[in-house]
Parts: C-alpha cells; structure tokens; sequence
C-alpha cells in the first residue's frame, strides 16, 4: 500500500494596521492599494467615519505570503500616512500583548482575567501583577508569574509610581489593568500611560459614592447591577469609555446577592475590554472609543 503525506500549508504571517485621521476622498483606495502592491492580503476590514468630529477611522487585518518584517511595513507605509496626515501603527497580529495587571484586596477580576490568558481565551502574556497588599501573592504564584508587592502611602505615592513605571519599562508591558486596584493615580502617571491603561468600575457613579456602593443602591431599590471599563485620564472614572455591562435585579436580591452580580459583570466587561484592546480593535475619538469589535 502506498502512503502520501501531506504537509500543512505554512500559515501567512499576520498584521493589524489601524488608523484615525481627517475624513477625506481616497483614504481606503489608499490603503488597499498599498497592501495589494507590498503582496499582503486583506483578512478583514472595518471602517467608519465620524461626522460629528470629521475623522475616519480604520482597522485591517492581514497576511504576508512572502517574508517582511514590521519594521519595513511600518516604513514603506509611513509616506502614506503622512499624506493623509493618519494616526497610525502597524502591528504583528500573531504576537500576544504583553499586560500588567493590579490589583488590591478584591480579586475577582484578577483571578478572572488571569484564568482567561492560561486557557488562551484572552490573547495576552502577563508579565506580572502588581499589588499594594499581599493577598494575592500565593494565588499569583500558581499561575507562575511574577508578584511585586508595592505599598502605597501618602508619602510614597510618589515612589511608588516610579517603581511601577520601571516595571512597565523593564517588562515590555503595553497595557496596564487595573483590576479592582483602589489608588487613585497621580495627573503625571495617568499622562505617561495615557491610552495604555484600563480600569473597572462599578456604574453607580456618581450616584453612589464611598463605602458599600451596593448597599446603598440595595436600600434605594435599584433594579439594574452595572460596570464600566475605561481608559484611565487625570478626570478620575472618567475616561473614554470601552465597554459597559448590566444585569437586572429583582426586589428579594439582598445585598450579599447584589455585590456577586456585581463582581460577575465587573468581570465580563473588564475582560472583553481587555481583548478588544490586545486585538488592537480600540481607537481613541477624543472622549469617546471606536470599537472594531
């Protein structure tokens, strides 16, 4: 009997280029044309323009049959960006973003998120977390990766930051995640990490503030339990918004019930801002996101 073997197809290597700049004639014919002369192959396109601001928005995926590197994409399309005077970058879509997670005494959403990288779910690499407590050294430390225990007081703030920083530098980290981290961050680490760092929230802001937010919607009747995820800006919980989840409630929820609905959607919409922001699907419009989801 004569056996065949078939060998698999060597799988195109992979980019992401995504782009903001003023709405004009030509911007797409632009773009595609370049890929088709530099021998790429559009994957999947998405596209939109903004009548309000008067930007045009753009995010393709594709492949590279021959070999290139980013380095030489991102020069030969530097010409086209200038003509139209873009926010660009071109990036490997084949490569894990590499992601710094924080967090203090709740972790839900760190155990959530670190769970979703260790079975592929989220298409990130942890370099490690970063905590003002120790609470969550052991479970960090099953998940092999490195914990840096960093307090925080009023007058090592300023150290603190510096020390965070390092990190972010030293690890190649290219987004930060607050998850469920309770310090609030000075003006200038918010600047250094402008666009580059997500938080969560519970959405009863601004309504109710301080201690035992859930309780205090619980005696007021609430009916809907929601979360916020978003850029971090100096504007504390105020930064453009990436993603937003909601669960209704009933009267007999108690309060207990209603802080594990909460920590539930916390999760969900962290998470999804989380990948959307590693797929690089994610651009700023001033206040607000565009997101190719």
């Amino acid at each position: 009997m004569n056996e065949q073997s078939t060998s698999a197809a060597v799988p195109a290597d992979q980019y992401v280029l995504t782009l903001s700049c003023p709405d004009r004639k030509g911007i797409v014919h632009a773009v595609s044309s370049y890929l088709f002369m530099t021998g790429c192959n559009i994957e999947d396109s998405q596209q939109f323009g903004d009548h309000d601001t008067g930007l045009f928005f753009m995010r393709v995926h594709f492949s590279a049959d021959a070999p290139v590197t980013v380095e030489k994409l991102r020069a030969s399309f530097a010409a086209i960006g200038d003509s139209f005077q873009m926010d660009w970058q071109i990036n490997r879509g084949d490569q894990k973003m590499r992601i710094l997670l924080m967090v203090s005494k709740f972790g839900h959403c760190l155990n959530d998120l670190l769970f979703r990288a260790r079975t592929g779910a989220l298409p990130v690499e942890i370099a490690g977390v970063v905590s003002n407590h120790t609470d969550f050294a052991e479970l960090v430390g099953s998940y092999n990766l490195p914990f840096h225990h960093i307090p925080v007081t009023k007058d090592t703030k300023a150290e603190a930051e510096g020390r965070l920083l390092d990190i972010v530098r030293e690890e190649g980290v290219e987004l930060v995640v607050l998850a469920r981290y309770m310090q609030v961050l000075s003006d200038d680490l918010c600047k250094a990490l402008s666009g580059r760092i997500i938080n969560i929230h519970h959405s009863f802001l601004p309504s109710f503030k301080g201690a035992k937010p859930y309780h205090q919607a619980h005696a007021r009747g609430v009916k809907l339990i929601g979360a916020t995820a978003h850029y971090v800006t100096a504007d504390l919980d105020e930064g453009p918004i990436i993603e937003q989840e909601v669960e209704r409630v009933g009267h007999d929820v108690t309060p207990e019930g209603l802080v594990a609905i909460g920590r539930d959607v916390e999760c969900q919409a962290l998470a999804r801002a989380v990948k959307w922001h590693a797929e690089r699907r994610i651009l700023l419009n001033g206040r607000r996101t565009v997101i190719f989801a």
